[in-house]
């Protein structure tokens, strides 16, 4: 592909221009390199006509909204960080099912915009849909929480009207708009980061106490294997059990699955090649750090027959 990045972003910032006009808008960003490098194309755009919001709801990785709060500040942006945890912990409550956990995310959180676009008498939320998401729901591979309109649902449902300026791109793409907004590489070259967070990685059902093991492995994941820059890295935890030992005694502990692919757009990959000794690194100090994991595995399917994700 041809890509004028260059052009990509003079013409979508005059579409965005013309759309918006004297009108207010909302962009969400969860810190990832989409949604960052719509909010930073955005508020170059818009200026004070615009309001960028970071939804704490519980799913993140540790501390990323004080993390995007900060970049965003050396960019000339004040990130408004809206803590809904309970809302969403509450909607995914007895959720097992993979693809009800994805819907009912998606509800809470276009709710959660709905309300901030009225409190803040705007008429336009912006996003930063790309083209893997909206191909891979209406594949139905799996629901993306950002896709509604290409799957015939109103986003009027929720009182807003929506602008996609990356829907035409992918992820490699994206990387080199982000990188000429003038983002730093730890946004351009960031590994994907699914928008409903570590409900993605959490197998059954999504509570507070689960999400907090699976975002410490992940951490721990991240760290290891950053070297190695795959195009994905992280950790999943499972809904079954094993048993295990813990100071001499027996453990019917977690399960947590180690999962780092390669690829390019997201819509094909093949397992990273990781050596034995950085593998055998990563479960000490995940089951060190985690008492209540007593096995770790490491997925080596490529995408197909599996997604990158579990959920």
């Amino acid at each position: 592909m041809n890509f004028d990045v260059k052009k990509f972003i003079e013409r979508e910032s005059g579409k965005l221009r013309k759309k918006v006009g004297g009108e207010r808008a909302i962009v969400a960003t969860s810190g990832g390199v989409d949604s960052t490098a719509c909010a930073v194309l955005a508020h170059r755009v818009l200026g004070n006509k615009l309001k960028v919001v970071f939804i704490e709801d519980g799913l993140m990785r540790q501390d990323e909204g004080k993390s995007v709060k900060a970049l965003l500040k050396k960019k000339g942006i004040n990130l408004i960080i809206l803590n809904k945890q309970r809302e969403f912990f509450s909607s995914l409550k007895g959720l097992i099912d993979p693809e009800e956990k994805r819907k009912a995310f998606r509800d809470i959180f276009y709710k959660v915009l709905g309300r901030a676009i009225k409190e803040w008498k705007a008429k336009f939320l912006i996003q930063g849909t790309i083209a893997a998401d909206i191909v891979e729901t209406k594949k139905k591979i799996k629901t993306q929480h950002n896709v509604l309109s290409q799957i015939k649902i109103d986003p009027a449902k929720y009182g807003l009207e929506i602008i996609e300026p990356l829907k035409t791109i992918y992820k490699p793409e994206v990387r080199l708009v982000a990188k000429a907004l003038g983002l730093p590489a730890q946004i351009y070259k960031r590994m994907p980061f699914p928008g409903p967070g570590l409900l993605c990685r959490v197998v059954g059902e999504v509570t507070p106490q689960r999400v907090k093991i699976v975002r410490e492995a992940t951490q721990i994941v991240e760290k290891h294997l950053k070297p190695l820059r795959p195009f994905q890295a992280f950790a999943v935890l499972l809904s079954d059990k094993a048993t295990g030992i813990s100071k001499g005694k027996r453990l019917f502990g977690n399960i947590i699955v180690i999962r780092s692919v390669e690829s390019e757009k997201a819509l094909k990959a093949k397992p990273t090649q990781i050596p034995y000794s950085i593998l055998n690194k990563l479960q000490k100090e995940i089951t060190k750090n985690i008492p209540s994991v007593v096995k770790i595995l490491y997925d080596l399917t490529p995408k197909p027959p599996s997604t990158i994700e579990y959920i």
